[in-house]
């Protein structure tokens, strides 16, 4: 490993070197650092330029919340959910079920996972997995994506690096193909907007066109040698005698390259200005708002988003007092159907397991107990990936930030064709599930706004998904700490499921 604390600087440039001489081997771990400490940056910068460092609207108690969210609202509610459905998984494997489906799918999936061999566990995990997301399952899915990731690290020959079935695998996670855009229609719904269906071609469509994107993303990608898998670090634990030395040889100063001393530098300025802004008059930081046209761009977010909740409330309360005075008309065949097989699937699902397992004399109990023993230990494991990754987009989120971008890059986004209104759910769906469903219903209730951007934001939300979410979870659930060509195709299917939905949402709605 790299010797950043206790090297010479004749070693460390040694060290150096060799990252140099490996090109891109490094990059993809490295990026998400690099990522990861610029959106908190951003988000920092902002929030103090804007007065939003510290007092009701602070990003630290943003900060605060999202990562007690991580543990309390996704963490533990999270393991309850994979006991359940490692418990129902292992009575599946155990009746010959997924054996069965597998088998039936192993032409396709031979091709799109060459390295698992057939009949394996991770084949019949990964086929629950894709159904569940198919099926608008949502939240259910992700245990059995977990479960997975778990049977590909086994046949995984280099444990700290993702395997090319793990980087495949997620990429069709974050493609999202989907039959029913139960979450899309939802919000519409509740927004008020009538014939929510109209979104489920346009979204079976986008998403079969990101799901077919990031599969080629993948295989391509694997290809490169930036990309290629790493060996593991040897991770030795020193004698006590190698510890007191490197403790007495460990050098007061470390050295920084040119490039990180201009950051360094870069970031002190901007902190002393946020630091000045902060200490002194309120007519400091007003007078900065004012002359740069942030003032007015802030305020008609604000206003905007504050009619949107009223908006939106006002609808929950018709909606709930036409329940209750007016009969509702008998929902045509499609919906019923539709609702039914969701609501079916489940249920259907447990039944086979149960069933298939009782008549074939398995001990049903027993095994969905030790199925289950193994869910808790994931989510605990998950946990500083969430609070590191939700923390941070807290931050990003409640600064401000998107506002302003979203501002900055109007003209070039209307000359593309791009609605400028859609540019935050754009750029929030790939990082937070919840901060994209915010700022969908936001859009979902504005006034101002056409149907044609609403099916649209609603087609986008449904053709995407939340890539550093799937990667903190996943891969940090079976310790992956090199994500290769992951994040790339992951990114790539987002970006095709973005394209596509503009495409159609214009195309059958404008």
């Amino acid at each position: 490993m790299p010797c950043f604390a206790s090297c010479s600087k004749t070693d460390f440039k040694g060290e150096l070197r060799l990252l140099l001489e490996n090109g891109y081997n490094a990059f993809p771990t490295a990026m998400l650092n690099y990522i990861w400490a610029t959106l908190l940056f951003i988000g920092l910068i902002v929030a103090g330029l804007v007065g939003r460092v510290s007092g009701e609207a602070s990003v630290i108690d943003a900060a605060m919340k999202g990562a007690e969210k991580a543990v309390m609202g996704i963490a533990l509610p999270l393991a309850g959910m994979m006991m359940f459905w490692l418990g129902v998984l292992r009575l599946l494997e155990k009746a010959g079920v997924l054996e069965a489906v597998v088998r039936v799918l192993s032409p396709l999936l031979r091709r799109l996972f060459p390295d698992v061999p057939t009949g394996h566990p991770a084949m019949s995990a990964m086929v629950m997995n894709l159904s569940a997301n198919m099926l608008g399952l949502s939240n259910n899915a992700t245990p059995l994506g977990l479960k997975a990731m778990g049977h590909l690290q086994e046949l995984n020959p280099h444990k700290q690096s993702a395997s090319n079935a793990m980087v495949t695998f997620l990429a069709l996670n974050t493609g999202a193909f989907t039959l029913i855009p139960m979450s899309a229609m939802n919000f519409l719904n509740a927004a008020g907007i009538r014939n929510s269906y109209q979104v489920i071609v346009p979204t079976i469509l986008a998403t079969a066109c990101a799901s077919i994107g990031a599969v080629m993303a993948a295989k391509s990608f694997q290809r490169l040698p930036q990309f290629v898998a790493q060996p593991d670090d040897e991770e030795a634990t020193p004698s006590n005698g190698e510890r007191q030395s490197a403790v007495v040889d460990a050098p007061t100063t470390h050295p920084f390259s040119t490039k990180a001393r201009t950051w360094l530098t870069i970031l002190t300025v901007l902190f002393i200005g946020v630091s000045a802004l902060e200490l002194g008059p309120p007519t400091w930081r007003q007078t900065v708002l004012d002359q740069s046209g942030l003032s007015a761009v802030l305020e008609k977010s604000a206003q905007r988003k504050a009619e949107a909740v009223a908006t939106l409330a006002k609808n929950k309360e018709q909606a709930l007092a036409t329940a209750a005075t007016v009969v509702k008309p008998e929902p045509p065949v499609w919906r019923r159907m539709m609702d039914g097989t969701s609501g079916l699937a489940i249920p259907a699902i447990l039944i086979l397991a149960v069933g298939v397992a009782w008549a074939r004399g398995v001990r049903v109990y027993e095994e969905f107990v030790d199925g289950a023993k193994e869910g808790f230990q994931v989510a605990v494991r998950i946990m500083p990936y969430l609070v590191a990754m939700l923390a941070v987009l807290a931050i990003l989120r409640e600064s401000g930030a998107f506002q302003l971008l979203e501002y900055a890059l109007a003209p070039v986004l209307g000359l593309l064709g791009f609605p400028v209104e859609l540019l935050s759910l754009a750029l929030m769906r790939p990082l937070s599930g919840s901060g994209a469903q915010g700022i969908l219903n936001e859009i979902l209730t504005r006034p101002d706004l056409s149907e044609m951007v609403k099916f649209t934001a609603a087609i986008l939300y449904g053709s995407t998904e939340t890539t550093f979410y799937v990667l903190t979870v996943y891969f940090g659930s079976v310790g992956i700490r090199r994500f290769r060509h992951a994040l790339m195709a992951g990114l790539t299917a987002d970006f095709i499921g973005m394209v596509a939905a503009i495409f159609f949402g214009r195309l059958l709605f404008g």
